[in-house]
């Protein structure tokens, strides 16, 4: 009834309302109770008040069960010793019995009925008139086991909703904790894509114009320009990309495999020839994938300009009926890719990146020195079969 100083008045409420329905039964109803039980005491002022002192002391029966059993257990013995007719008093103990069964644990709410069972059986045994003795304890204790047995197993089975709605609210915690570490992941795949890819090609290009300045200046100026360029194309994406996070929502436009011609050029302004073939008819794709495709294509091409030590590669993307296919090759070293992971499945971030993102969507990644020299990236990426 009362959590963290304040009262649950929805509580208080519902007490007060029973409290106030067993009054009026019992003051109306046990009249007619004592008419069918000859030789009862009649019902009198005495009796009406231990009728209302049992059934108001319900109005405190969450807030302290024991102290509201131990009132009505007195007022209910009380009422039957003094040879009262058997009447709505027995529901009220009823109830005080089945509170202290629910709100406390098992072993003290036993003692308590236990105590609440003996006081309530003296009328047995000394109750005014002729007492049942013996044969009257068993149906005395119907009133005191029956709601206890009842009580114990609805504090189960509240216990037992409790420990659920607890359950899954530590799944949901650990699952929105899942997710945010996915997002974070993410952005830290989608940042490192952006970075990586633009300061590789800027990396090339300074050095090609600190080759070029001393002898052919004016060549040095395009590098330094293309420089220029990379920079503010890499600062723009990277710009949206950490736009996107604050806001909340997926990036617009997402980059995809149109746009795998900007990327060539730009690679070619950092010295590396990139020769794109697309076999099948293009078509739109899910976000997700075309977004995809285009990351294993950026890591790939950075990793060649980085580490291969040739001035060429190769990117054909294939659109199949129930997947998009996009394989990356050149004729470097092999072993110079270790780098980034793309010798094999150890390594840095680049492999492991482009592997998260395809096993995400369900496709498959292979990555090797080709035969004859040189390396190959190679990704499927299923999407839903052309009608």
């Amino acid at each position: 009834m009362r959590r963290g100083g304040q009262w649950r008045w929805p509580e208080v409420a519902a007490n007060a309302a029973l409290a106030l329905v067993l009054l009026g039964f019992g003051l109306l109803a046990t009249g007619l109770a004592g008419e069918n039980q000859p030789g009862s005491r009649p019902v009198d002022a005495a009796s009406r008040v231990l009728i209302a002192v049992a059934a108001l002391a319900l109005l405190v029966r969450r807030r302290v069960p024991v102290v509201t059993l131990a009132v009505v257990t007195v007022a209910t013995s009380t009422y039957l010793l003094a040879g009262y007719p058997y009447g709505p008093i027995l529901v009220t103990f009823l109830i005080s019995v089945y509170t202290v069964a629910v709100w406390l644990p098992v072993r003290p709410a036993a003692v308590a009925t236990g105590v609440a069972f003996v006081v309530l059986s003296a009328h047995v045994f000394f109750g005014r008139g002729p007492a049942p003795g013996w044969t009257g304890v068993l149906p005395a204790s119907a009133w005191v086991v029956v709601p206890f047995a009842v009580g114990v197993v609805a504090r189960v089975s509240r216990e037992a909703a409790a420990r659920t709605r607890a359950e899954e609210a530590r799944s949901r915690a650990e699952q929105a904790r899942r997710q945010a570490d996915e997002e974070r992941l993410r952005i830290a795949q989608e940042v490192h894509d952006v970075v990586g890819h633009g300061l590789a090609a800027i990396s090339m290009q300074a050095e090609i114009a600190l080759h070029l300045l001393p002898k052919r200046p004016e060549q040095a100026e395009v590098a330094l320009t293309a420089i220029s360029r990379t920079s503010r194309e890499a600062l723009d994406e990277l710009r949206v990309t950490l736009g996107a996070v604050r806001r909340g929502a997926e990036r617009e436009p997402v980059p995809g495999l149109a746009r795998l011609p900007a990327l060539r050029d730009r690679l070619a302004g950092a010295g590396l020839t990139v020769e794109v073939r697309v076999v099948g008819e293009p078509r739109e794709l899910p976000a997700a994938v075309d977004l995809a495709g285009y990351r294993v294509v950026q890591e790939a091409l950075t990793n060649v300009l980085r580490h291969a030590g040739v001035a060429s590669a190769e990117v054909t993307v294939g659109y199949r009926a129930d997947e998009v296919t996009v394989e990356i090759t050149d004729r470097g070293v092999a072993v110079a890719h270790t780098g980034t992971g793309q010798a094999g499945d150890e390594g840095g971030h680049g492999l492991a990146g482009m592997r998260e993102r395809v096993a995400a969507l369900g496709g498959r990644l292979t990555t090797g020195p080709r035969t004859g020299g040189g390396f190959r990236v190679y990704a499927g990426l299923p999407v839903e079969p052309t009608s």
